[in-house]
């Protein structure tokens, strides 16, 4: 005999009503651009939310929402003959500060990392590379004398779309720009002259090199710090440092629109402006300069006065003694880098590398105690 069949019979079910795109919509918008882990996550959910997720019409609105995109990572340079401190960080150095994992194509695993904008960072070995992180995809610059044989050279990139507002460009055609100084053994002066590259991403070809711009004496012999320019408007700003006196300083200025050099005086000269010392693209889209005096962190801006005469006001004056972990006061504190269009700045101490809202004074701790020479921030909505 055959025990009995049981059947059971299940009450139908219901399924569980879908929330209109307008309200997960907002739900999504309030997930941190800092942590695209959770956007991933979300895309994964269903069909539904990946659809809205990846569309235009979301995308643009989360960007709109949060407004400047975040710090996904940094990049760093190191001091000449100096090994990495992050032993398993390929070249070129880049360290996440967040889930997001740049793609680093095994070609560009020794190059390093000149300047960072617009979703694309610029490196240099031999050659110079724009490389995407976002996406892994590299383009290979045409070779040029100027940054193959200059004595002191610095370089940026910058998006070249007209009227794009630089939040998520990671694609499309793109500047180059490199500045670069050369003694004149004929007239005895240190000299400066730019060369500008621009992409050409209709024929997918990149580019050529232009002419140089006129060139511009510095009658001192002079070299470029080996820290990114900051982009005023539609102005590139090195800083420069003299050979025989490294606390001279001096701004290099190049003009886009006008294809020019042009010099600009620091605020302060002396023992006050050493080593801790960077330049800024402030909230107010005018030109900063910070520095550090034991543990006391300075901040000046440029500003144009009435007259259309511009000159340097003193913003604010902070004492990191008070506001950051510091175990030995006497050791010397450095900043390494900023935040464009943002008034932060990468400061190190004995403690680690921290970022400092100095609008705010919020800091958090970005990372350990390392001796870089530059912190080069990566800063884009996710993208994929």
């Amino acid at each position: 005999t055959h025990p009995p069949t049981i059947t059971i019979t299940m009450p139908p079910t219901t399924p569980v009503p879908s929330l209109p795109e307008e309200l997960l919509e907002e739900v999504f918008l309030h997930l941190p651009p800092d942590e695209p882990e959770h956007l991933v996550r979300a895309s994964l959910a269903s069909k539904l939310w990946l659809g809205l997720l990846t569309g235009a019409r979301f995308r643009g609105r989360y960007r709109d929402f949060h407004g400047a995109p975040p710090m996904l990572g940094f990049l760093y340079t190191l001091p000449f003959l100096c090994s990495s401190p992050l032993s398993t960080d390929p070249r070129p150095h880049f360290v996440s500060t967040t889930k997001f994992a740049a793609r680093i194509p095994d070609d560009l695993r020794e190059y390093d990392a000149q300047d960072c904008r617009h979703g694309r960072v610029l490196l240099r070995y031999k050659m110079l590379f724009i490389w995407n992180p976002m996406t892994g995809c590299s383009t290979e610059l045409p070779p040029s004398t100027e940054y193959m044989e200059a004595e002191s050279s610095g370089a940026a990139v910058l998006c070249a779309v007209t009227g794009c507002d630089h939040r998520a460009c990671h694609e499309g055609p793109f500047w180059v720009v490199f500045v670069y100084l050369d003694q004149d053994e004929g007239e005895g002066v240190c000299v400066a002259s730019a060369a500008v590259l621009l992409s050409d991403s209709s024929k997918r070809s990149n580019g050529k090199w232009c002419e140089p711009c006129s060139r511009l004496d510095l009658v001192d012999d002079a070299f470029i710090e080996a820290r990114p320019p900051v982009l005023i408007q539609d102005a590139l700003h090195f800083m420069l440092r003299h050979y025989e006196d490294y606390r001279r300083v001096g701004i290099l200025k190049y003009d886009l629109n006008s294809n020019c050099l042009s010099l600009i005086d620091a605020p302060l000269e002396g023992p006050v402006i050493d080593d801790a010392a960077v330049l800024m693209a402030m909230e107010d889209d005018s030109l900063g300069l910070a520095h550090v005096e034991r543990l006391t962190l300075n901040l000046w801006s440029r500003q144009i006065g009435s007259h259309r005469v511009a000159s340097w006001t003193q913003r604010a004056i902070v004492d990191l003694g008070n506001l950051l972990p510091i175990q030995n006061p006497k050791e010397d504190l450095e900043l390494l880098g900023t935040v464009e269009g943002s008034d932060t700045v990468f400061v190190t101490t004995d403690m680690g590398i921290y970022e400092i809202n100095l609008n705010s004074l919020r800091w958090k701790k970005l990372w350990k105690t390392d001796k870089f020479c530059a912190l080069i921030p990566y800063m884009s909505f996710y993208n994929r």
